[in-house]
């Protein structure tokens, strides 16, 4: 065999080997899929929803149980921030104050972003198999769905695996969950299988005399300059949500959004402008659904008391923005809601928003 075709061969050999490997150690997620429903039984079964009653929601990204005692090296825009990994001692403890939190507000159904499960920098440990250890008396079913996982990342920061979960514990009983595929970010087909899969978690609560409430939890990809991910991610959402309220379903949507909501945008200093555009896009999402907190809410006299996000960045001191919401349907009634501030400003990056609702009473 001529010495050029010889080498032409390696050569192919190499790249097909190449590609087999990063198949293997990529993840492949079908656009749409069931989500394993877990109940525990042992005791009793999980009541089902009544129509008229209460119903409280939390959602709330945990950021991977790293607390607030670094800088990550993606918190900053240039990725200048010192840190990797926070401690095993600090990621047991704020695994500890999340649960607190949760058993002090004991809302009837938890959305959870940013919860690991494999990852390297977080130890290894599925972190809502340790949650669940600490509130399962309360919350008998749950479901998951991972949205970044890949047994290798060449990053420098990471140079390991990776595994991050949307997760919805629930009082009541769940019928059956999904994962929807968002749009991802555009860019190189190598560089997309190594990239987070934003998606939604829909989890189906059943209500006596039937129909359902549709639970959407999700995390939006953060917004880049001249990138239109977020805008897509919105339209996709707005369009599930759409069709829920077309064939007369019930629903909340809740998680972190990414995006501020109206007028806020000009209140952020402008080194902290970069990641957001001067009109959001969740504007298809505020036009068409009740918000929570409103943008009334979130632009009024007591504004601060409706901030969502303290960013790991030296320079802001304290919650400065909205990031995280609740979204719902017009049929249900908004009773209350707030945003847990006091005592959670050490957990996360994220502050927790919970809500209360009352189901119509015809459903």
């Amino acid at each position: 065999m001529p010495r050029p075709t010889r080498y032409a061969l390696y050569l192919a050999i190499a790249l097909v080997l190449l590609g087999a490997l990063i198949y293997d150690v990529t993840w492949h997620p079908a656009r749409h899929e069931q989500t394993p429903v877990s109940c525990n039984v042992k005791d009793a079964a999980p009541p089902t929803l009544l129509p008229g009653q209460a119903l409280k929601v939390m959602t709330w990204n945990i950021q991977s149980l790293a607390g607030k005692r670094y800088v990550f090296w993606y918190d900053m825009a240039d990725g200048s921030g010192p840190d990797e990994r926070p401690t095993a001692e600090d990621i047991a403890y704020n695994l500890d104050e999340v649960a607190r939190v949760i058993r002090d507000e004991q809302p009837d159904v938890v959305l959870l972003q940013e919860v690991d499960d494999g990852a390297k920098n977080s130890g290894y440990g599925n972190q809502l198999a340790l949650l669940q250890e600490r509130v399962t008396d309360l919350y008998p079913c749950s479901t998951e769905a991972f949205y970044w996982k890949s047994d290798f990342i060449a990053d420098r920061h990471i140079f390991g695996s990776v595994g991050m979960k949307l997760a919805t514990l629930s009082r009541y009983q769940l019928e059956k969950g999904e994962r929807v595929q968002l749009p991802s970010a555009h860019g190189d087909l190598i560089g997309r299988l190594f990239a987070p899969r934003p998606a939604l978690l829909v989890s189906y609560l059943p209500i006596r005399g039937g129909g359902d409430l549709a639970v959407v939890n999700t995390q939006l990809s953060e917004p880049q300059p001249g990138d239109d991910t977020a805008q897509r991610q919105v339209q996709s959402i707005t369009r599930l949500l759409n069709a829920f309220e077309q064939s007369g379903s019930l629903w909340i949507s809740g998680g972190d959004f990414n995006l501020l909501p109206q007028g806020q945008y000009p209140r952020l200093p402008p080194e902290q402008r970069q990641r957001y555009l001067p009109q959001s896009e969740l504007q298809p999402m505020w036009d068409n659904f009740p918000m929570i907190p409103s943008n009334a809410e979130a632009n009024g006299d007591e504004r601060r008391k409706w901030y969502t996000r303290f960013p790991n960045d030296p320079r802001v001191s304290g919650p400065d923005r909205t990031q995280d919401y609740v979204f719902h349907s017009p049929k249900l009634k908004r009773v209350d809601a707030q945003v847990r501030q006091a005592d959670t400003l050490l957990i996360s990056d994220h502050l927790p928003v919970i809500a209360r609702f009352l189901l119509p009473a015809g459903k």
